[in-house]
């Protein structure tokens, strides 16, 4: 007998309810259970979930921390403090936690560990300092140092100075227009070299007899490593060189990269080329090889004495002599200095792009001369040297954007140095400003410690306004450079996943719509290494970039891409953050090259590798129809912006 109607409603209703709570179950509570929770380590290998990073996203916008994500090795990792705890920790700052710090096995370690540690020991003071005082840190930095003192002129007898080597004298607040520095001075007789760099000789043969000196107006050296800036580089040659004449050669260097040089040899600069302040940049003197010199004076005395216009100038002896006192003063101008010696112009030098009049802080003498007295006059009464408000435009404008939820195409990272306020301000007002108009494209600069707190503070400070600073927990040099690539790529793999990752210089402008042409010229499933590549290149074992066996023992490089700009796909980087986690990874001072070798193995070990080599990924400089454009100062990079803003990519060369 069926049921009455009343329960089989009943029974339909009960039905109902059951369906929809089941509905609900899988609806709403069944994606929150983590039923098939991984290890830490499986999940840096593989390409993690968003969920996760969303809610990291969310809870780190709402704290009012240092904004730039932890990256930690998975072995020590912790779990991500709540939001109110990272809000609560006035000062934490999340860095690199872990990198490097343990050991590795005497049979795999390196000398650059033993660097690296060092670098590490170093920096704890300051990253304590960092995290215990840092909303302190600025105000504390201000006002315990005291403004150095901008005298208006300096002066510095031969009792002063010691006798031989580099003799430095302080320009505390550098130079201003009109400014003159005078050095009285007596070039040595000529010595034997034996330098080979110099002067090359063949078995048997006499040694070069040499007599050359420099002045140079320097700037402060920003990483440890590196060769402090040289405004201005003036090297008269009085037993000459190559040439065999006497010459005068001047020129600037920055980042340890000589630019074009300016040579004097004797002969007088063009009126129509360009002038310095209406000055040559080469006055004549009388060469031995000249044999018009003596006819041209006649010739002018004798049409002075019948009074025909005069069409020769009359030229004058090389400058400086062995055992001769001189007096060189040295001023500058509006468009450049200008050197005269012993009352005569002899030689301009026009004001390179890049560098200021307040960055010349120091006058270095170098080699075969000795001073009787140095004075300075007209230098400027105001100190500029540490002033990142002078460089920093804190803009909503100019903030990164908040890290996107999804991966991204193109991961950018930009190594810089912690003093480079200038150079990061620029980037930012330039090319980086492609990146905070797409989502599928991200930057960020990674920095190292500096020796000076109030420079650390200042960094801090930076990055929790415009967000896009990542610090790493060592103190910066030239040789651990490799530890920020190692960083980029871990950046790249663990917090915003990126399809390809690209590391540069906060010296390297980019034209990113290029770049990224380039890269997708390879099958989107494939390895890829693109840059400009060295092929066959073998370590230098003497001089200054030298290479010990024990550093190298090959004796070929890898094929590599020059450091300045080089692409890699996110399966290499995978594969590098791997390795460096399991400690297997090979470290080597040269950046650009270790890159090159552990491409190399990745492509014999796991799958194969396209390089791509693409000479407009330019390490020299810039040329017209750049990719990448190398040694850029922060006002090259405005002028290439606006220039590639009007359509052209076309360089802002130096004069």
């Amino acid at each position: 007998m069926p049921p009455p109607p009343r329960k089989r409603l009943g029974r339909a209703a009960l039905l109902l309810a059951a369906a929809a709570y089941l509905a609900f179950l899988l609806l709403f509570e069944l994606p929150s259970l983590d039923l098939f929770p991984s290890s830490d380590a499986a999940a840096g290998a593989a390409m993690p979930t968003h969920r996760p990073r969303r809610r990291e996203l969310e809870a780190s916008s709402s704290s009012s921390a240092f904004a730039s994500p932890v990256l930690r090795r998975p072995a020590t990792a912790v779990s991500p403090a709540p939001a109110s705890a990272a809000a609560a920790a006035a000062g934490a700052l999340p860095i690199f936690s872990s990198l490097l710090l343990l050991p590795r096995p005497n049979a795999t370690a390196t000398p650059f560990d033993g660097t690296a540690a060092e670098a590490f020991a170093a920096a704890r003071p300051h990253l304590d300092h960092l995290r215990t005082a840092a909303a302190a840190a600025a105000e504390e930095a201000s006002s315990s140092s005291t403004a150095p003192t901008c005298p208006t002129s300096i002066s510095v007898h031969a009792d002063g100075l010691p006798g031989d080597g580099v003799r430095t004298v302080e320009l505390p607040c550098g130079l201003a227009v009109g400014s003159h520095v005078t050095v009285v001075a007596r070039p040595r007789a000529a010595r034997p070299e034996y330098d080979p760099k110099i002067a090359e000789r063949k078995s048997g043969q006499e040694p070069l007899m040499v007599s050359q000196f420099m002045v140079e107006l320097v700037g402060t050296k920003a990483v440890d490593g590196e060769a402090p800036p040289r405004i201005l580089h003036f090297n008269p040659r009085i037993r000459g060189d190559y040439s065999g004449k006497p010459v005068i050669e001047m020129n600037s260097c920055y980042r340890m990269q000589w630019g074009q040089s300016q040579r004097c040899e004797g002969y007088a600069s063009r009126p129509a080329d360009e002038t310095v302040d209406g000055q040559l940049k080469c006055e004549k003197w009388i060469r031995d090889d000249d044999k018009k010199s003596e006819e041209s004076k006649m010739k002018w005395w004798v049409k002075r004495l019948i009074g025909r216009p005069k069409d020769v100038h009359i030229s004058w002896p090389y400058p400086f002599a062995e055992g001769k006192l001189f007096v060189l003063t040295l001023t500058a101008g509006l468009e450049g200095y200008h050197v005269n010696v012993d009352g005569r112009h002899v030689t301009s030098f026009p004001y390179r792009t890049g560098y200021t009049l307040e960055d010349a802080t120091g006058l270095s003498l170098n080699g075969d001369i000795d001073i009787e007295s140095i004075f300075a006059s007209s230098l400027p009464n105001s100190h500029p040297s540490f002033a990142p408000e002078r460089y920093l435009e804190m803009s909503e404008q100019w903030r990164a954007p908040p890290l996107p939820t999804e991966p991204v195409e193109l991961f950018i990272g930009i190594l810089s140095a912690a003093s480079h306020f200038a150079e990061r301000m620029a980037v930012r007002k330039s090319w980086m400003m492609c990146t905070r108009k797409s989502t599928n494209i991200v930057a960020r600069f990674f920095v190292a410690l500096n020796g000076k707190k109030e420079v650390n503070a200042e960094l801090k400070r930076e990055a929790e306004f415009f967000q896009d600073i990542v610090i790493v927990p060592f103190m910066d040099s030239y040789d651990l450079v490799v530890l920020k690539t190692i960083a980029i790529a871990e950046y790249g793999v663990r917090v915003i996943p990126a399809k390809y990752i690209m590391k540069c210089d906060d010296d390297t402008f980019v034209r990113i719509d290029s770049v990224l042409d380039q890269v997708k010229k390879v099958r989107s499933d494939k390895s890829v290494y693109v840059g400009s590549m060295n092929y066959f290149h073998r370590p230098l074992r003497s001089g200054k970039w030298a290479v010990t066996y024990e550093e190298w023992p090959e004796e070929a490089y890898p094929n590599y891409a020059n450091g300045p700009g080089y692409v890699i796909s996110a399966d290499i980087a995978r594969y590098i953050v791997s390795e460096f986690d399991n400690q297997t990874l090979r470290l080597f001072k040269m950046e650009d090259v270790n890159m090159g070798m552990w491409v190399e193995k990745f492509n014999n070990t796991r799958r194969p590798v396209e390089y791509r080599h693409d000479v407009r990924f330019y390490q020299s400089g810039c040329f017209d129809g750049y990719f990448t454009a190398h040694y850029q100062s922060p006002q090259h990079m405005i002028c290439l912006w606006r220039k590639l803003q009007s359509g052209s990519s076309r360089c802002c060369n130096v004069r």
